[in-house]
């Protein structure tokens, strides 16, 4: 059966880190205050993510909104990386099938990661929590998104780092990729189709 849909996951997928709010946002906040409690730092992250505050919402709540805009453009601009290969693979893949992206963040952040890395031309949806105020693994993203793209969930295949996003998918008949960035044990993975990096992605699709 053709594969219509690919659909990525953004932080740990597209982009290296999985875990952006532990190990990019949470240290870039603390390099500019290093008295901010952690707990509501994550706290005021999910509210952004979910479009219940803005951005600026955010740093003003830190108390840095006299940074701001600077302090978001320092924090886009300086602390991610694409994972390996990903531009690549994904041009050769639009060329057979259609491209979204479905990703929970803040929605400023989110499109300006995009634009700076060039990547709006890839795709043809983009769902973003902060943008529709659904979070993964809500399964109702899912089904907003399969309402986007008018599509049934046989004919898409999604990519994701986390395993609970990845059965909430699959409860729906998504056909699922985990790309494994951590450590998993076996008993985890037994009944997954995984990927530790882009280049193996081209010979699973022709498998599944």
């Amino acid at each position: 059966m053709k594969i219509k849909w690919i659909v990525f996951d953004a932080m740990g997928v597209i982009f290296k880190e999985g875990d952006d709010v532990s190990n990019i946002l949470i240290p870039f906040v603390k390099s500019k205050n290093s008295q901010l409690d952690e707990a509501n730092v994550r706290d005021l992250y999910y509210k952004a993510s979910l479009g219940s505050i803005s951005s600026f919402e955010f740093w003003t709540n830190l108390n840095l909104s006299n940074k701001y805009p600077g302090i978001e453009k320092d924090y886009i601009y300086n602390n991610f990386e694409l994972n390996p290969d990903f531009k690549e693979i994904a041009e050769l893949l639009k060329k057979k099938h259609n491209l979204a992206i479905l990703s929970n963040d803040v929605a400023e952040w989110s499109k300006c990661l995009r634009l700076r890395f060039g990547l709006n031309d890839l795709f043809k949806i983009t769902i973003i929590s902060g943008d529709v105020g659904l979070r993964k693994p809500d399964i109702r993203i899912f089904k907003l998104l399969l309402e986007r793209i008018k599509s049934d969930p046989k004919d898409c295949v999604f990519i994701d780092d986390k395993l609970v996003n990845i059965r909430s998918a699959s409860k729906l008949g998504f056909k699922t990729i985990l790309f494994v960035n951590k450590n998993y044990t076996k008993d985890d993975l037994e009944w997954e189709i995984v990927i530790n990096s882009f280049k193996e992605l081209h010979q699973i699709l022709e498998q599944i």
